[in-house]
């Protein structure tokens, strides 16, 4: 029997010019509420449907110190919060020596990102899910390991910040939703 492989898939929220993060670094430009327990929303049935696709969330240091106070309390957050603190959590870092995640289990910290994501494509489970993290993202895209690619597009345009891409990729589209929200999922596969 030929089990397929586990999958890494980036999701990033862009604005409409390609913006994933402000020149502060922030996302005021995600104007919508992310997650509720809005059941009969396409939108919120479609997050809900991916992250029921990954077991393991991987984060780079500055987007795991971003989220590791808010994440673990975010009681508020209903059905949505409590399944994303239920994933397994891998945390790049050339500094960190470990990654609490509140009275949750902690993260995994990897030295090597590229060496740890092909590791876990190999075992059983399913898909992986790098979230934000540009930096690593960048470093996974050219190490070959980033499978898909998840932009949620923002209606609206910054001018300025950091690009999604910082180099030429070429993608193979999979899917385009426009929801009610305004939010437009854009999913890609990375060619190789």
């Amino acid at each position: 029997m030929i089990m397929s492989m586990r999958k890494l898939i980036v999701q990033q929220w862009v604005t409409a010019d390609n913006i994933a993060a402000e020149e502060d670094g922030g996302l005021s430009f995600v104007a919508v509420e992310p997650f509720s327990d809005q059941s009969t929303d396409p939108y919120q049935t479609s997050m809900m449907t991916f992250i029921d696709s990954v077991d393991t969330m991987v984060l780079g240091a500055t987007t795991y110190a971003q989220t590791k106070d808010y994440w673990p309390n975010a009681t508020d957050q209903g059905e949505w919060g409590e399944k994303l603190n239920n994933l397994a959590k891998v945390v790049a870092s050339s500094k960190l020596d470990d990654a609490p995640w509140g009275d949750i289990p902690a993260a995994t910290v990897t030295r090597d990102a590229a060496t740890t994501i092909k590791e876990l494509k190999q075992q059983s489970g399913k898909d992986l899910w790098l979230w934000g993290s540009l930096t690593l993202m960048q470093s996974l895209l050219e190490a070959g390991e980033v499978d898909e690619l998840r932009l949620l597009v923002c209606p609206t345009s910054r001018g300025q910040g950091t690009r999604i891409f910082q180099d030429t990729q070429d993608l193979t589209p999979i899917e385009a939703t426009l929801f009610d929200n305004g939010i437009t999922l854009l999913r890609y596969a990375i060619k190789r």
